[in-house]
């Protein structure tokens, strides 16, 4: 039976991640790593309305009486760093890469409504690069699911994971465990001509940070960025979620799903494109690069 980790109010992310990083100072690898079985919650948690027009503005929302579905995935986050945060965690959040993510909008969320939160770890399975784990995240109102979500992650191990490793057993809502797991080559690239395009600040990964708690160092200046590998800060993978939905206001209705795999990062100051179509399954979009060499491959049905 899971543990429970449970939270009066949403944690500081930071002192959580600075927490998560110490575990890992000096620890090798583990051989055979296990994901901890626990669930962080949070009940009747009060949103932050001016902190959600601030994250509307960053992220290209209109201000409306509902709230995005990724402002939801950026509620959870606290709860997302407390399971890393634990010392039975096997991966140091430095080393993770965010790969794709799949979330439900199961109906529209009020601004004034309270939210039950829930996040745990769950899916370890291989990959050439390491292994792939997903952190499962569930708002709940009242006691019904509003909202759920799955963040893939890559943890870079210096040799893949074995395929005897025994996976965490899936759990958590029958809604989630019906949608199609996705790993990052499983959604259809949509027709490539560009709506849209975006013109992105040096200072966007600050920005967003700012409102959504997410203080990765490789998204917040070139200095921190080139501590670990990168030329220049990168955009936020969640960001660039946000902005796809924003760019689709009006063309999705008010229950869906969406599921996107982030495929290269976006250099901050940059310039991307956008695309859009509709397929028989509901919208498909993608972020596009130099060549038109795609970022973010997303649909939403």
């Amino acid at each position: 039976m899971a543990t429970t980790l449970a939270f009066r109010t949403v944690p500081d992310v930071t002192p959580l991640l600075l927490r998560a990083m110490a575990n890992h100072v000096g620890r090798r690898p583990a051989a055979a790593p296990v994901l901890p079985d626990k669930v962080a919650r949070v009940a009747r948690h009060r949103q932050d309305l001016d902190r959600l027009a601030a994250y509307d503005r960053v992220c290209g929302f209109t201000l409306r009486d509902h709230v995005p579905p990724t402002w939801l995935h950026v509620q959870t986050f606290p709860l997302q760093a407390a399971i890393l945060a634990e010392r039975s965690f096997p991966f140091a959040p430095a080393g993770l890469v965010h790969v794709a993510n799949t979330m439900t909008i199961h109906r529209g969320v009020g601004v004034a409504e309270e939210l039950d939160l829930m996040v745990r770890a769950d899916g370890l399975r291989p990959h050439a690069k390491g292994a792939l784990f997903d952190l499962v995240e569930e708002v709940r109102v009242r006691g019904d699911i509003v909202w759920s979500g799955r963040s893939t992650y890559l943890a870079r191990l210096p040799r893949p994971l074995a395929e005897t490793t025994p996976p965490v057993a899936p759990g958590g809502t029958p809604d989630l465990d019906q949608l199609d797991r996705q790993e990052p080559r499983d959604l259809d690239e949509p027709d490539r001509r560009r709506a849209q395009t975006w013109r992105l600040p040096a200072d966007l990964g600050r920005d967003y940070a700012a409102v959504s708690g997410d203080v990765n160092p490789i998204h917040l200046s070139a200095a921190s960025a080139k501590v670990f590998g990168f030329k220049r800060a990168i955009a936020h993978g969640m960001w660039t979620h946000a902005r796809c939905l924003s760019a689709l206001e009006g063309r999705l209705p008010d229950a869906y799903t969406v599921a996107v795999r982030f495929t290269k990062p976006i250099l901050l100051p940059g310039r991307v494109g956008f695309a859009a179509n509709d397929a028989s399954d509901g919208v498909r979009f993608a972020v596009l690069g130099r060549e038109d060499k795609p970022h973010l491959i997303g649909t939403a049905r």
